[in-house]
């Protein structure tokens, strides 16, 4: 008696999307792509001509300070722009005040090598907008305060010659305190100064650190006394050196520090809070959904329906060894408990395989490679082992 069968063919079933469908699902997702092109153009288009050169004394657009470079000429005072580290080092004098544009894209090896070439000069050194922590390395003894000032326009409130004279300003930005008795503390904002010049030691030269570019850009130069306040402390030498930081400067890549370093603190500050906000959201949702709950389904489906889908998962990543297992699992406890076999026995050849002999012809041989065989090779040997797996189940359920 052999234990082949042959079934019908079965008409063939695609289980590939078609274009349409293809479309269907996918064109929310390239609507929402190009939508965000076309606002990410518009936006560059925008910002391409807003803004150029700004704190940049050649500039005359309203983030710009050519209006006070013109000033100074008109005084006598000469400007000059650098871009790199070693030409704001070598101009470092008695007769120049060094205005500092960008002072926190400096990295913090730049940081410590310009204040080593400008404490000691004899000149001023003006810091525009220092936050944490290059205030800590350009002016000793400052501290950033994290909540900036009240407001833009504050009142001068000290005895700094220049201050005076200038009245109000528009100093409010970042906030300093100051550890230094010795300094200078002007436009207070809620008690802490906007404005703070230090002087060295050796009395000669001073470094000038103010909370906002307000009184140096060409849009608020006429406004209150920041012409005044501005022309005073860059006026004091012969000649200014306009320091714009570049990220083309060579000494920005020989830091001698990490890749952290080169990462504003803000940034990893807002990164640790996304972390610990998704952390808390992951536990909020896990605790709101509870503990699983068996539930009936809601509608009855067909057994057959339920395996030709797990059927179909199988076949779409080819995972013809747990289709085979799962065949020769079903068939080995439907036949054990046709032969009187516990289920516990049934994927035990020693118990299975003698009983099963005794009832179909063939030997224990081929019935091992059937129900615990390797798995097949390709999907048209997937298909002969469940049809010999059909006809060996007949054929023992034949009386």
């Amino acid at each position: 008696m052999t234990t082949e069968a042959t079934l019908p063919a079965a008409a063939p079933t695609s289980t590939s999307p078609t274009t349409r469908q293809v479309w269907t699902r996918s064109r929310g997702v390239l609507l929402g792509a190009v939508l965000l092109l076309v606002a990410a153009v518009a936006i560059a288009a925008v910002r391409s001509t807003a803004r150029h050169g700004s704190l940049d004394p050649r500039s005359a657009d309203p983030a710009g300070s050519r209006a006070v470079a013109e000033l100074l000429a008109d005084r006598g005072v000469s400007t000059r722009v650098v871009g790199t580290l070693a030409g704001a080092r070598a101009a470092a004098g008695p007769d120049t005040t060094l205005l500092v544009a960008v002072p926190d894209l400096l990295t913090p090896a730049q940081q410590r090598r310009l204040r080593a070439a400008t404490a000691g000069s004899g000149g001023r050194t003006v810091l525009v907008a220092p936050d944490v922590p290059s205030v800590g390395r350009l002016a000793p003894g400052l501290t950033a305060d994290p909540l900036p000032a009240a407001g833009t326009t504050l009142a001068a409130d000290c005895t700094l010659p220049a201050a005076v004279r200038a009245g109000d300003a528009d100093t409010g930005g970042i906030r300093y305190t100051v550890a230094d008795p010795t300094a200078d503390v002007c436009y207070p904002s809620d008690g802490l100064p906007t404005l703070v010049r230090l002087p060295t030691a050796a009395g000669h030269g001073d470094t000038v650190v103010v909370g906002s570019p307000g009184i140096l850009l060409n849009s608020h130069l006429d406004e209150h006394g920041n012409a005044s306040l501005a022309l005073q402390l860059l006026g004091s030498r012969p000649h200014v050196v306009w320091y714009l930081p570049s990220l083309s400067d060579d000494t920005a890549t020989d830091s001698g520090g990490g890749f952290f370093d080169l990462i504003p603190p803000g940034w990893l500050w807002g990164t640790l809070q996304l972390l610990v906000a998704a952390a808390v959201a992951a536990l909020w949702r896990a605790r709101r959904l509870g503990p699983l709950v068996a539930e009936a389904l809601p509608v009855a489906v067909r057994a057959s329906e339920t395996a030709e889908g797990r059927a179909r998962l199988y076949r779409k990543v080819r995972a013809r060894d747990r289709g085979a297992d799962a065949l020769r699992s079903a068939t080995r406890t439907r036949l054990a408990r046709l032969l009187g076999l516990p289920a516990s026995r049934a994927d035990s050849p020693e118990a299975l395989l003698p009983a099963l002999a005794a009832r179909v012809t063939g030997g224990e041989q081929p019935l091992h490679a059937l129900l615990f065989g390797p798995p097949p090779r390709d999907d048209a040997a997937l298909v002969s082992l469940a049809d010999r797996l059909d006809a060996l189940e007949r054929e023992v359920r034949r009386p």
